[in-house]
């Protein structure tokens, strides 16, 4: 097989071809390293790249892989991680000047689960600095660039991640998301991200934003693969109080294909105003796809996402400054402009505006739980409008509140939530869908986000690099 058709392959894939020994490790892991060596200098999608530790540990997967001995689906498969995600030895830096040499003594508790899956790490990945922003433009190592169209953003935070799964550089990541920062980039990047139940994946380990409102999880470019790393890094860890001691399921049983009966709460009033229009006629198209998968769409109304942002801001603003202060105070000019500013309103908010958003929030999450005695899952576009041009969004100062519109609530209210890819508009960037269930129903997002990528081709388009 050629390199370029072995970057192209999912973790699914690439997993059979190991096990028929038509594949080695070492031989997907090296293809990797040359795409990015080929596109890294367009995309800037990497602040540490790992190529010695890569073949080393793909080596390793190789002798288990002779050996009868894999570790599972995952083992051997080359990833690249968010570079929040502490890394034992190697430097995490949260996109930020501060943290630019900081290296961890161990790794977060996701990291450590995919290590113990034989992932082959292939380096950190760029992302907006301090995930404190939805453009991934805002870093000390410089803008990240969207594949689809170099001069576009790729969402954020996550938007090393978005770009590197979407140019073909590696096979999964982890994002995090406080409020869209996995579901955005997957949208404008055209591939899939995956927000958890909160309490559902440790975050123990990941640098956080806001304590109540972050969220770790999977980007990749299936849904069949997110349903795989969900379950190697899901599940209660006593070093991350938040985590729920609940049962974990088999994700890829739930891909069953079959949505037949399954109630779709459409909040169309609340959602489908002062958007793209192609965004809008993508996510109609959607609508029509999953009805003739025989799901059955069901008018919801939920007045409070109209608020949802500034509940949002009341909540992270002051959560997030509470873990700068020390450093806004002793350390200021280390920040970016764009998040020195959001920080300092995060301080200047009062305690009463704090407990008017905590209280605001559990509002919003009673108004949408409500919802779901009528529905099995809901679903909006993912961001109201595609991939916007980098050099726009530095002169706007980071002014990008509209790209998580419809990310952000659910945040809020702690659901699990997927973003797919369900079009492109006029110039050629994709547009994402957002489906999402009931607190700890991974399952049913995930099923219906497969039958959903299966029934369609969205997903299987590639950006214009070579």
């Amino acid at each position: 097989m050629k390199a370029d058709q072995l970057i192209q392959l999912t973790i699914a894939e690439a997993a059979r071809l190991f096990e028929a020994g038509e594949l080695s490790p070492v031989e997907l892991t090296r293809a990797c390293l040359e795409r990015v060596e080929a596109l890294e200098a367009k995309l800037n999608a990497f602040v540490t790249l790992l190529p010695e530790l890569a073949v080393a540990e793909a080596k390793a997967a190789e002798e288990r892989l002779g050996r009868g001995k894999r570790l599972g689906p995952l083992d051997g498969m080359p990833f690249a991680i968010k570079d929040l995600y502490e890394t034992k030895g190697i430097r995490t830096t949260a996109g930020s000047k501060i943290l630019a040499d900081y290296v961890p003594a161990e790794d977060a508790t996701c990291i450590r689960r995919l290590r113990e899956q034989g992932v082959v790490l292939l380096g950190k990945l760029n992302m907006h600095e301090w995930a404190f922003g939805g453009t991934s433009v805002v870093s000390h190592f410089g803008p990240t660039h969207n594949p689809w169209a170099l001069d576009r953003v790729t969402g954020g935070s996550s938007g090393g991640a978005g770009a590197a799964l979407a140019a073909s550089l590696c096979l999964g990541s982890l994002g995090s998301d406080t409020g869209g920062s996995i579901r955005m980039p997957a949208s404008m990047c055209g591939i899939v991200g995956l927000k958890p139940t909160f309490g559902r994946v440790s975050r123990h380990g990941v640098v956080p934003l806001s304590d109540t409102l972050d969220h770790a999880g999977p980007m990749t470019r299936t849904v069949e693969d997110a349903a795989l790393v969900l379950q190697a890094i899901a599940g209660f860890d006593p070093d991350d109080p938040t985590t729920e001691d609940v049962p974990v399921p088999d994700y890829l049983a739930a891909l069953s294909g079959e949505v037949r009966g399954l109630r779709v709460g459409v909040p169309e009033k609340d959602v489908l105003s002062g958007g793209d229009e192609d965004v809008e006629t993508s996510f109609r198209a959607a609508l029509k796809t999953l009805e003739g998968l025989g799901a059955s769409l069901v008018d919801v109304e939920i007045p409070r996402l109209q608020e949802a942002a500034a509940i949002w801001l009341a909540v992270a603003g002051p959560e997030a400054a509470a873990f700068h202060r020390r450093n806004m105070e002793e350390r200021p000019g280390d920040f970016s402009e764009q998040v020195r500013l959001r920080l300092q309103l995060g301080l200047q908010l009062r305690a009463v505006d704090y407990l008017g958003g905590l209280e605001s929030q559990q509002q919003l999450r009673a108004e949408v739980e409500a919802q779901y005695a009528k529905i099995d899952v809901l679903v909006t576009p993912t961001t109201a409008f595609s991939a916007t041009k980098i050099e726009d969004e530095l002169a706007a100062r980071g002014r990008e509140v509209h790209f998580h519109r419809f990310t952000c609530p659910f945040n809020l209210t702690g659901q699990p939530a997927i973003s797919l890819p369900c079009g492109f508009d006029g110039q050629g960037l994709p547009v994402g869908l957002q489906i999402v269930g009931r607190r700890f129903d991974e399952e049913t997002v995930l099923r219906v986000a497969h039958a959903y990528e299966q029934a369609t081709e969205w997903h299987l388009r590639r950006p214009p690099l070579d």
